[in-house]
């Protein structure tokens, strides 16, 4: 843990100093707002911090009462020297809209998300080895500030120790790290874990968890409880979290297939398929709400603020870093979940973060140009409120009555709502518990309050309070809120009653349905399995077609409630259960339960059942259940990860045998020797689906050697980089006003896009074969600035995933390029001439990532202006 031996570049004052004399001396205090242009007319945006004092701001959270932190981060996503990272807080002391006041925090590395709550601010950062320099992994932390001067007390608590991976940290940076922290109204502090997952993290109670890839996680505000809430996402930075716990992500798929944008509705249990499910096993996840183009996403809020405009409230709102948008999503109910419009809402270069105080003053951060390892002179935020917006100050929660805190409740504030509410659970009195439940009992009120008062109610009276919820459970308005907070807390479960959950899975209310599974897996009681297994299985319940992507961005609602059915029978290890269930009318929810059950009664009972029936159907569901059982994951020991460019075939990335998969295997080959010749395709298409790798159905594949393939057309790059012509001869601030000009003519540039070479690394059609950064929606991600200066700077921003990696061998080769494929096995490279190359990962001495680009700098140095604004307008409008 980096603490606070180091100080500031800024020789004085040293870092607990509170010098506000010194800083309005480093600070140019503005006299006058100054507007930002990119915000709707009816908004108005101003500047709040210039980059002298936010550079590379990677975050922000602000307190209900204005104060703003901004996590300051100078290593930046691909950097790995310690150092360079701070918090910084800011204060507009009279509320006028300008920053007068502000403090340096703490000292912290890649601050990655922030919370505050009183005293109290919550980080989560990359840690580091202070002897070494060398990146230790990331931990979630809680800094005190009992005396509110703006600094840190003393070195911070650790609540999550280990939350990310730490080899990969190291080598890569943290781009696919654990990101933003957001508190619900259920108390439970949420955390978007990008994709290199994590081994052994480990909360202030003790409590280890691994996890595989990324998701939701969530836990205590005191370290204790953590739980992994959804999986199968690839690089969440943040969560936007409604008053009703509905939460939504905004991910990615493969890096070199356009960074495709996911937003999602994140459901407790629920699995989001990325990357081993999301394309060929379809129907075995919760698919997205949309699919929205290339894009980065960064920091979310949901917006339920009174004092905000109707058009722009009660909406999820994600940063885009990549599209340079902060964009609204229109949600509407769809059964369990939703379906969304996008909308764009406020343009803001590169924004990173989001974040609204309870006066409703809105703050936003910009990334602004400082690249992937950071910039001292880039970066900003900026300020938002309505026009006709006047200020009305947060109350004092601390200082506030009981029947104060019971009144804000009622507050049409959620941020009023929910610092309210965790000011009752600090109290933890009767009284509080008394008027959280009065709030929740009161069938007068908005259903946002009411929802506060049922969670501040759980929080305090825990199973003290089981009756009175069950109580609440019969209220149609509220059941899905209470039958919820009823099995919130594991800890709590002894005395909470199963029967109605069981009701709750036939109630007439979806979310009902769907709360009501997710809680019997959680109340860990094998006896309700039967209940489960009654689910029934929707028509949509479909395997893609051979060699065909699945719809994993159709909202599917009719597949919510029986996939968090099959959730729960997993958690339940309702083995013998499900076999039960074979023989009825209705086997498919067995089926597809039995297919993460790698438990030997599993397999016996399978056999079992397929050698009594009749069906041809339920023998053939049964071979697919067998086959998709015959492998299983490999422990996550944080050694290895899947990579931007993953294996995403499915159904496993590290595959395995285990104990059953020689009874699995026996029992298939027999069934083929029996079967006709029009069979032996079925088997053959089993063992390529599932990867089961059994010689006898198919030929194995060749082994995995270094090899050259043949490619396109060679270009002799050196050739044309050193031709000089007018780009060449021009500085690039010269060629980039020249471009704000010359708009060039993009069927010209489609030709320079083959003439320069450009196609030898790059495709602009999905169909295409991988190559280098994919050009085909670029224009959807980058302005025509930032095109130009990526062909005529290639080192000062390499795209993610693209960096240039050596890789040396056992057998004493060396292969330069950047990776387009990686397995469990093995790791495919591309060089600068095209060239690919497989590389069996036993036979990897070393794998190094280098700090340049391979596109080399002067590539368009031949070309004229007019020329070069061609090739930039036809990516441009590739989107």
């Amino acid at each position: 843990m980096l603490g606070f031996t180091n100080n500031f570049d800024k020789p004085e004052p040293p870092i607990l100093a509170t010098n506000y004399s010194y800083f309005k001396s480093v600070f140019n205090r503005q006299d006058s707002l100054k507007l930002v242009p990119g915000a709707p007319e009816d908004l108005i945006m101003t500047e709040y911090t210039r980059p002298d004092l936010t550079p590379s701001p990677a975050c922000l959270a602000v307190a209900p009462t204005g104060e703003l932190f901004v996590g300051v981060d100078m290593i930046g996503s691909l950097g790995k020297d310690m150092g360079k990272g701070f918090i910084r807080r800011f204060v507009d002391s009279d509320n006028d809209g300008a920053m007068d006041k502000h403090t340096d925090f703490a000292r912290v590395d890649n601050p990655r998300g922030i919370f505050v709550l009183g005293d109290q601010v919550f980080v989560l950062h990359t840690t580091f080895d202070t002897n070494t320099g060398i990146a230790t992994g990331m931990d979630l932390v809680v800094f005190d500030d009992k005396d509110q001067d703006g600094v840190a007390d003393a070195d911070p608590k650790v609540l999550i120790k280990g939350l990310s991976n730490a080899k990969y940290i190291q080598e890569r940076g943290t781009d696919h790290a654990t990101n933003g922290i957001r508190m619900g109204i259920d108390g439970w502090i949420y955390i978007a874990v990008g994709d290199f997952g994590f081994h052994n993290a480990t909360g202030a109670d003790g409590k280890k968890l691994t996890n595989l890839g990324g998701g939701v996680l969530r836990v205590r505000p005191d370290g204790t409880e953590m739980e992994l809430y959804t999986h199968g996402l690839r690089n969440i930075y943040d969560v936007a979290i409604d008053p009703y716990m509905n939460i939504f992500t905004r991910d990615n798929t493969n890096d070199g297939g356009g960074w495709d944008i996911r937003f999602s509705h994140q459901i407790q249990s629920g699995e989001y398929g990325y990357p081993l499910l999301f394309q060929n096993f379809t129907e075995e996840i919760i698919p997205a709400l949309a699919m929205l183009g290339g894009g980065s996403g960064t920091g979310s809020l949901y917006m339920d603020e009174d004092t905000w405009p109707d058009k722009y409230n009660k909406v999820p709102m994600m940063a885009d870093w990549g599209r340079n948008f902060l964009y609204m999503h229109h949600v509407t109910p769809d059964g369990p979940s939703f379906k969304q419009k996008e909308e764009e809402f406020i343009k803001l270069p590169q924004v990173t973060d989001v974040d609204v105080d309870g006066s409703g003053r809105l703050y936003l951060s910009a990334w602004d140009g400082a690249g992937y390892s950071g910039n001292p002179d880039k970066g900003y935020v900026v300020r938002v409120v309505p026009k006709g917006w006047t200020y009305k100050a947060f109350p004092e929660v601390k200082n506030a009555s009981i029947d104060d805190l019971k009144n804000l409740l009622k507050s049409g504030s959620s941020t009023t709502r929910l610092y309210a509410s965790q000011e009752l659970v600090a109290r933890a009195s009767e009284e509080a518990s008394t008027a959280a439940l009065g709030i929740a009992e009161d069938k007068s009120l908005a259903l946002s309050t009411r929802v506060a008062g049922i969670y501040t109610f759980a929080q305090i009276a825990k199973d003290k309070g089981i009756s009175e919820l069950v109580q609440l459970a019969k209220e149609p308005e509220v059941r899905e809120f209470a039958l919820r907070a009823l099995t919130d807390r594991l800890g709590s479960l002894d005395q909470v009653p199963t029967d109605p959950f069981i009701a709750g899975l036939k109630d007439p209310s979806v979310r009902v349905q769907a709360v009501s599974a997710v809680s019997l897996g959680r109340l860990g009681r094998p006896e309700v399995a039967n209940s489960l297994l009654q689910v029934a299985v929707p028509a949509s319940f479909i395997a893609p077609p051979k060699g065909k992507e699945g719809p994993h961005d159709v909202p599917n609602s009719a597949i919510i409630f029986p996939h968090l059915a099959v959730k729960a029978l997993v958690r339940l290890n309702a083995v013998n259960p499900s076999i039960g269930f074979l023989g009825t009318e209705n086997p498919d929810l067995a089926l597809w339960a039995l297919r993460y059950m790698h438990d030997p009664r599993a397999v016996e009972g399978l056999i079992a059942a397929y050698g009594k029936t009749k069906d041809q159907k339920l023998k053939d569901k049964i071979l697919v259940t067998l086959a998709r059982l015959y492998k299983k994951e490999a422990d996550y020991d944080a050694s290895w990860w899947w990579g931007t460019r993953p294996d995403s075939h499915g159904p496993y990335y590290k595959a395995i045998d285990w104990e059953s998969s020689p009874v699995i295997e026996k029992f298939l080959l027999a069934e083929n020797a029996k079967s006709g010749a029009s069979k032996k395709a079925y088997y053959a298409d089993l063992n390529e689906k599932f990867r089961m790798e059994i010689a006898a159905f198919n030929a194995p594949e060749p082994k995995a050697v270094a090899s050259k393939e043949p490619t396109e057309k060679k270009v002799d790059l050196d050739k044309i980089k050193n031709q000089k012509g007018q780009v060449g001869k021009t500085s690039i601030e010269d060629v980039m006003i020249a471009l704000r000009k010359v708009k060039g003519d993009p069927a010209k540039g489609k030709a320079l896009f083959t003439k320069q070479g450009c196609h030898a690394c790059h495709s602009v059609n999905k169909g295409e074969a991988m190559k280098g950064p994919f050009m085909g929606q670029i224009g959807g991600i980058m302005n025509r600035e930032q095109i130009a200066e990526s062909i005529l700077k290639p080192n000062a921003s390499i795209s993610q995933g693209f960096s240039t990696v050596l890789v040396s061998t056992k057998d004493k080769k060396n292969y330069m390029g950047f990776v387009t494929q990686e397995t469990a096995s093995k790791v495919v490279l591309r060089d600068i001439a095209g060239n690919v190359t497989t590389i069996n990962k036993t036979n990897i001495a070393s794998r190094k990532e280098m700090p340049n680009s391979m596109m080399p700098a002067g590539l368009a140095n031949s070309l004229t202006i007019e020329e070069f604004a061609s090739l930039v307008s036809f990516l441009e409008k590739q989107k």
